[in-house]
């Protein structure tokens, strides 16, 4: 498997694992959060690495490269309606 199909198959990922993450620790601090990503995603794509028999030259910059995308994906996230909360009237009006 090719650097680009790498790194596309774990941006992919990304939405999903920040959804499924956010579910399972949204008392969490963010950073806390990310991190549970990143451990996740890192496991990922060793397996594949591993199964693909390729290694990544500079770990630590791909691993970089990741949590900017993750980054971005939650601010993406955020700004949509995918983190809004229904808003509830605070009071209903008189008849």
């Amino acid at each position: 498997m090719d650097f680009l199909s790498q790194l596309l198959r774990g941006i992919a990922f990304v939405p999903a694992l920040v959804n499924g993450i956010e579910g399972l620790f949204g008392n969490k601090s963010g950073a806390e959060k990310k991190d549970a990503a990143m451990s996740f995603l890192q496991s990922a794509l060793a397996m594949t690495d591993a199964v693909a028999a390729r290694e990544i030259i500079a770990p630590d910059k791909f691993r970089d490269g990741i949590s900017k995308i993750i980054d971005g994906t939650v601010e993406c996230l955020n700004a949509s309606t995918w983190c809004q909360k229904p808003s509830t009237p605070s009071s209903q009006p008189s008849a």
